[in-house]
């Protein structure tokens, strides 16, 4: 039984955030693992990997297979070579407050050698931790970055509601990738089919929410209201965040939402698209689909829409250098287009401030919405989602949203 006050969960802006557009697509390529159909530095490769150890000039263990791995192509190198860290951009632009344990504490493991600047959970230290013993974790990119740890029960604390006995994986081994960045960890809200635990998976925060009554039985579900500094001066003030158990009726602004279902397969929030529109002018997509994800900062979308959108803005064109699209920084709001995506057959549009993502520099700006190359489904982030107030319904299996309108627009590009 409900038996708590249920609140917002703010979304606070990420002071180390940068905005970079080419490092939040290179690490878009490395994070859904797809090849780029326009031409760039930035590529998937295969590389011959096997774990075991040297011995008299052989290595003994696995057997060798071939990984995708992120390779870049410079002029001065023959072959592409790896592509290092700094190439790269975790897509961290918002961090949100959770605890865990009793007393509640933050997030990282005190096995790490290098927390500086983080806070660390320590399981020791929390009445309710619980060790689930053989249960191991490990994440690892194509670029050789990597975390891993063990595996663990306590109580996790966000939004108002404790969520008993919730999985918690602690971080063991981080490689720099991970440890330089501002956040203390990572709260999972796609579905639990795709989280790394192994020898069995554990339930998401959001699965624990639902079998343990923490959330209403009507209400199965979490939202998301995405803010930015440009809207400091409208109503919401650019306020970001999430509910768990309950839709904010401020954010619905006396709006009725659209929902559509979703599949939940792959782990995604991942609904039909078969349309988008480019100042009113219909793009037929039959059969595509789209997920939407709050951890991407751009939109992915097919060629033929990318290049539709750039073309009806003047001097909108494709760079081989930044591997994407760019724009004028100049262009006045009235000439950028109206674009808009289906979601189970409505159609909901992207605030023109927010298809300006990042300088590149000389008088240009990168593009919110690239090329998803051959990603089979788009990929909608924070682009396309700051237009919307989005209803995550997991007992429901759907996606609802509707209309979020600012006041005003700033075409302005992000420093």
């Amino acid at each position: 039984m409900v038996d708590h006050t249920l609140s917002r969960v703010i979304r606070n802006p990420n002071p180390q955030y940068k905005a970079n557009g080419t490092k939040s697509y290179v690490y878009l390529l490395n994070k859904y693992k797809f090849s780029p159909t326009q031409p760039g530095p930035y590529s998937l490769g295969s590389s011959l990997q096997q774990k075991g150890k040297h011995r008299l000039g052989r290595l003994f263990g696995r057997p060798a297979h071939l990984q995708r791995v992120l390779q870049k192509r410079s002029e001065a190198a023959a072959e592409p070579e790896a592509v290092p860290a700094e190439d790269q951009q975790n897509d961290s632009l918002y961090l949100s407050p959770v605890t865990i344990g009793t007393p509640g504490q933050v997030v990282w493991s005190p096995k790490l050698s290098k927390t500086s600047g983080h806070a660390v959970f320590d399981p020791s230290k929390s009445s309710t931790f619980k060790k689930t013993p053989g249960s191991t974790w490990q994440i690892t990119y194509g670029d050789g970055s990597s975390a891993s740890g063990s595996v663990g029960t306590d109580n996790v604390t966000i939004g108002g509601l404790t969520v008993e006995g919730q999985s918690v994986e602690l971080a063991e081994k981080l490689s720099p990738q991970f440890s330089s960045g501002v956040g203390d960890g990572l709260l999972g809200l796609a579905f639990g089919n795709i989280n790394t635990v192994k020898p069995k998976a554990v339930t998401t925060p959001v699965e624990n929410m639902i079998t343990q009554s923490d959330i209403p039985k009507t209400s199965e579900l979490f939202t998301a209201y995405l803010g930015s500094y440009k809207d400091e001066n409208d109503v919401d003030h650019g306020v970001s965040f999430y509910t768990f158990g309950y839709i904010d009726e401020t954010a619905l602004a006396g709006q009725t939402p659209w929902y559509c279902p979703v599949d939940s397969s792959r782990g995604f929030w991942q609904f039909k698209s078969d349309t988008a529109s480019v100042n009113n002018t219909k793009i037929n997509r039959a059969g595509n689909t789209a997920i939407a994800d709050t951890g991407t900062t751009l939109a992915l979308v097919d060629d033929k829409t990318c290049a539709a959108i750039y073309k009806a803005i003047p001097g909108g064109k494709y760079s081989s250098r930044d591997q994407g699209y760019l724009f004028p920084s100049n262009t006045p709001l009235d000439k950028l287009p109206v674009v808009r995506f289906d979601v189970g057959g409505k159609e909901f549009a992207v605030q023109k401030e927010d298809l300006a993502f990042a300088s590149a520099g000389n008088g240009m700006t990168y593009g919110g919405i690239q090329s998803r190359g051959d990603l089979p489904f788009d990929i909608l982030g924070d682009t396309w989602l700051k237009g919307i107030y989005a209803i995550f319904d997991q007992g429901n299996k759907r996606f609802g949203a509707v209309v979020r309108a600012d006041a005003t627009q700033d075409p302005s590009v992000p420093e």
